[in-house]
């Protein structure tokens, strides 16, 4: 008798899902239209993969990123890197 299989899928880490969200919102029309976005780190996610992600967008060439008050990072490519 064949029996079924449900296929298992690893639980997602923090990291993984925070890097989805940043892409997410990378990704968006709108962002890309002005090649810049600001962004914020949820509560939920932990401040170590917050700062591992900023780190490698950060070394990302033609990327610039800033740190802004309150926690906010501003994140820019393209024109805005030339300027």
């Amino acid at each position: 008798m064949l029996s079924s299989s449900i296929p298992t899928t690893k639980p997602r880490t923090s990291y993984e899902l925070t890097g989805r969200r940043l892409q997410a919102i990378i990704a968006a029309p709108g962002v890309q239209k002005v090649q810049a976005v600001t962004v914020f780190r949820l509560e939920h996610e932990t401040v170590e993969d917050w700062q591992r992600l900023i780190d490698e967008i950060s070394e990302t060439a033609g990327v610039m990123v800033e740190s802004l008050e309150g926690g906010a990072v501003r994140i820019r490519w393209r024109q805005y890197c030339e300027a």
